[in-house]
This record gives C-alpha cells, structure tokens and sequence, in this order.
C-alpha cells in the first residue's frame, strides 16, 4: 500500500513536471503558452537569445513577395475599377442597357450590379488583352511590395521591441503596437511612394484594350520611361504624387496590426488554457493552433480596410497622368475627395472595392503566415 502510494505520487510529480517544461510565461497574455505540440512546433517555436533585426526584413520582404504574386489579377482588376477612365466605361455600357446610376438602386441591387461588373471585367481583361495582361505591372509590383513589406515589417517589429524595451519595461501592450504602427506606415509610404506611383500608372495605360493589338497608344514603354516622363513634366515631386493619401493610409494599417496583435493575445490565451487543463489536444485545437493566425490576419485586413477604403480611391486618382492637354485633375487630398463625391457620388469611392477585398484578405493571411513562419525559422519573436 506505501509503495501503491509512492508510486502515485511519483508519477503525479513527473506529469507535473513534463507539463511544466511543455510551457513558458508570455510577455503578451501573462499566462502560459505552449512551446511545442509537434516535432515542427518545437522546432519553430525557439526563444530567441538575442534580437535579430534583419528577420523581420527578411521576412516581409518574402511574404510580400509570394502574396503579390498570387494575387496580382485581382490587383491589376482594383487598379481599373478605381480610376476615372475606367469608370466613364462602365457608366457608359450601364446607359447602353438602360441601367440607372448605382444612386437610384436600392443598395442590395447596387451591391449585385456592383459584383457583376466586377467579374465581367476580370474576365474581359484575359479575352481581349490576353492572359499576360493580368499581370501587368507585376514587375514594378513587385519592385514596390518587396521592399515595401520588408521596410514595413522591419519597422514595426523593430519599433515594437525598441519602444517596449525602452518605454513599456519590455512588455508589450496595445499603445506599444499602435505606435509602432504608425511608425512603419510614415517611414514605409514616404520610401516607396514614387514606386508605387510608377506602377498605377503603368496599369492605367492605355493598352491594346483601347485600340485592338495597337501598341502606338501607349504613353509609357517600361517603367524607367515612366519616371522619365513624370518628371520631366511635372519635376521630381511629381515623383511624390498620393503622398498625402498614404500618409491617410495608415489608419488602415494601424487598425490591421493592433487587430491582428489583439487576436494573437487571443490565440495565446486559448493556448494557455488548453496547457493548464492538461487535456489532450482535439483535432479542432490543431486546426486553430495551426491556422488561427491566418484567420487572425486575414480579418484584421477585412475589418480594416472596410473602414478605410475610400483612400485606396483617392490614392489612385491622385497619381493618375495629368490629361491630354497636360492639366492635372485632382490637384490635392481635399480636392480630390470633392471632385469625387460631386462628379461620381459617394459610390464611387469604393469603386474597386470586391476586387479588392478578393486580393487583400487572402493576401494578408498569406504574408503574415509566411512573416510569422520565417521568423520562427530564424529564431525571432513575432
């Protein structure tokens, strides 16, 4: 009977100790949270024993990379339904119908007209362009997106451990995110503004969609004669054109990172909960463990850029090429939203919009799953 009991109390004593090495204490939740479920948890899931600031480079940089790639078509589809020229092309085949403006629908039959259009146009695009040009301007896209998101990361992870080692006792809180935030949206719009608005223009150029396998109608040849001609015509700050819309942009993006870093403070819990009730792992607990930051990141960006859109609208007005007699038509932000809202309706500032939600939520589970991936793999915290 001792021995019965000693015995108990040893095997007590191991499960206890084997759970408490199966455990570390989080700066995020304050509670316990799992090292390892798998051979690859615990390969991934290593604390770094120093910082490593070129990780989060890295890992931007290849995340933006994979999640531009795969959703270029729908970017290349926003583009469109975003600028004015395409826009005077679909009120005009809506005339053509007898179809009233989308201000005289109901909003359900605004809604289904609007996601109409939008699939006809993407699928227009292969039939009369040919499929290469669904990926027109990748290249400057993705000369834009993989600095963009390596500079973008980089700041935010490096700013985050800056600012809470600094000024927060090395805890992370939401005013530590929320800073960083905005941090890497100033430094990342004002590097790469110019890039970007050399690829929105290389997008809207008249192709062979306006006069039938006619190249003459191109304004831009490549991307260097783009930057050529901008600043020739409008000097170097025309190189800078959107600016200020991307500097409204990064409400956008502060609202995705302090959502995201929200639902891991969640998953954390989740996991620390699960650790201290000692109970086997069921199949629904991998698949959070393994895809609940997918589903973290990719409705933060949902969220976000709901409430944010119209600036994608004005972004893009804004770094159009001036008109045929060399007159810039939106002229500044204000301006710009005015000219808008007067000429086209409230609607038309979320023009683009389903195509976009199409590219942005999948895209963003995507990088932020490779982000967090690479990371791992380099030994850095998220």
């Amino acid at each position: 009977m001792t021995y019965s009991t000693q015995s108990n109390a040893a095997h007590a004593q191991e499960a206890e100790a084997r759970r408490a090495s199966l455990s570390l204490q989080s700066r995020e939740t304050g509670g316990l949270v799992p090292t390892a479920r798998s051979n690859i948890g615990s390969l991934l899931a290593q604390t770094p024993s120093t910082p490593k600031p070129w990780a989060y480079f890295l890992a931007g940089g290849l995340g933006g990379m994979t999640s531009a790639t795969l959703t270029c078509p729908l970017d290349v589809l926003k583009t469109r339904l975003q600028s004015d020229f395409y826009q005077s092309h679909i009120a005009a085949s809506r005339q053509a119908r007898g179809i009233p403006p989308p201000a005289q629908l109901g909003y359900l039959r605004s809604g289904l007209l609007h996601v109409t259009e939008t699939f006809q146009i993407l699928f227009s695009i292969h039939k009369v362009e040919g499929w290469r040009a669904l990926f027109k301007g990748l290249g400057p896209n993705l000369t834009g997106v993989v600095p963009a998101r390596a500079i973008s990361f980089s700041a935010y992870g490096n700013g985050k451990r800056i600012i809470s080692n600094n000024f927060n006792n090395g805890e992370e809180a939401p005013w530590v995110h929320i800073s960083a935030a905005i941090n890497a949206g100033i430094v990342t719009g004002t590097v790469t503004n110019p890039i970007w608005l050399v690829k929105t223009r290389l997008q809207l150029d008249k192709s062979r969609a306006e006069k039938a396998g006619s190249t003459s109608a191109r304004q831009y040849r490549n991307s260097l004669d783009c930057v050529r001609q901008t600043v020739r015509a409008e000097g170097v700050r025309g190189l800078y054109r959107g600016l200020t819309a991307s500097y409204l942009g990064v409400t956008e993006s502060t609202l995705q990172w302090f959502l995201y870093e929200q639902g891991k403070v969640y998953l954390g819990r989740r996991e620390a909960r699960l650790v201290a009730s000692g109970r086997d792992p069921t199949t629904w607990d991998r698949a959070v463990d393994w895809g609940g930051k997918f589903g973290a990141a990719g409705a933060a960006k949902f969220f976000s850029a709901i409430l944010t859109y119209p600036h994608e609208v004005v972004r893009t007005r804004m770094r159009q090429a001036p008109l045929q007699d060399g007159r810039l038509k939106y002229t500044g932000l204000v301006q710009c939203f005015s000219t808008i809202w007067k000429e086209e309706g409230v609607a038309s500032l979320y023009g683009g919009l389903t195509p976009h939600m199409l590219r942005v939520v999948p895209s963003a589970a995507i990088m932020f799953g490779i982000y967090e991936f690479v990371l791992r793999l380099c030994g850095t915290q998220a």
